[in-house]
């Protein structure tokens, strides 16, 4: 069986994905699809990844004039 992430990690991950769901509200963009990437959750990697997922293309262009 291979080691999971510590529950301290996922804890510090979640907080940074709410992080980034507040910073992107304020912005006026949702991404309904954030959160953690549950295959880098099951197993140890070197760090977990968010999953950014998909997105219409009017929020994907408010996200990039954001980003500008």
């Amino acid at each position: 069986m291979k080691e999971q992430h510590p529950a301290l990690c996922i804890e510090g991950a979640e907080e940074v994905v709410e992080e980034l769901r507040a910073a992107l509200a304020k912005a006026g963009i949702t991404l309904p699809s954030l959160g953690l990437d549950p295959v880098s959750l099951a197993r140890q990697t070197p760090c977990l990844l968010v999953e950014l997922g998909r997105c219409s293309v009017e929020t994907a262009r408010r996200l990039a004039a954001v980003l500008r």
